[in-house]
């Protein structure tokens, strides 16, 4: 009997792969996707409540994702550059532009979409691979 996976055969190393694509695929896709729907959900809650839309820019999603890791104002790694990047940029002022007009809803959908390809392509190669055996 050839084949691999679930079926008792051994799975190949490609398999392993597209079996692998489609885990992250699915964690990226579906994280991201509870990631946008919660930041939506967040806005129009103080949408309803102050009556304004609130703007989150993906240069505010990524002030907050370095708040959270505490990066100290005194350090010199990549990531505090980003930081003083994001709140002085000297250079690259066209992507701190669109940095900050890109919506954080925007980008997470995009990640989630990405994730989504990755688990169907995965999936799909996986079905290939079978009917090939």
């Amino acid at each position: 009997m050839s084949g691999g996976g679930w079926r008792g055969g051994a799975m190949t190393g490609r398999e392993n792969t597209w079996r692998t694509l489609r885990v992250l695929g699915g964690i990226v896709g579906y994280g991201f996707l509870a990631a946008f729907v919660s930041l939506v959900g967040m806005q129009i809650y103080w949408w309803f409540r102050e009556g304004e839309w609130t703007h989150i820019s993906l240069g505010d999603g990524i002030r907050a994702v370095l708040n959270h890791l505490s990066i100290p104002a005194d350090s010199t790694g990549r990531l505090a550059r980003l930081s003083h990047w994001l709140d002085a940029p000297v250079d690259w002022l066209g992507l701190h532009k669109l940095v900050e007009i890109l919506p954080a809803s925007l980008a997470l959908f995009a990640l989630a979409t990405l994730g989504n390809f990755l688990l169907v392509y995965g999936t799909d190669r996986l079905r290939v691979g079978r009917r090939g055996s």
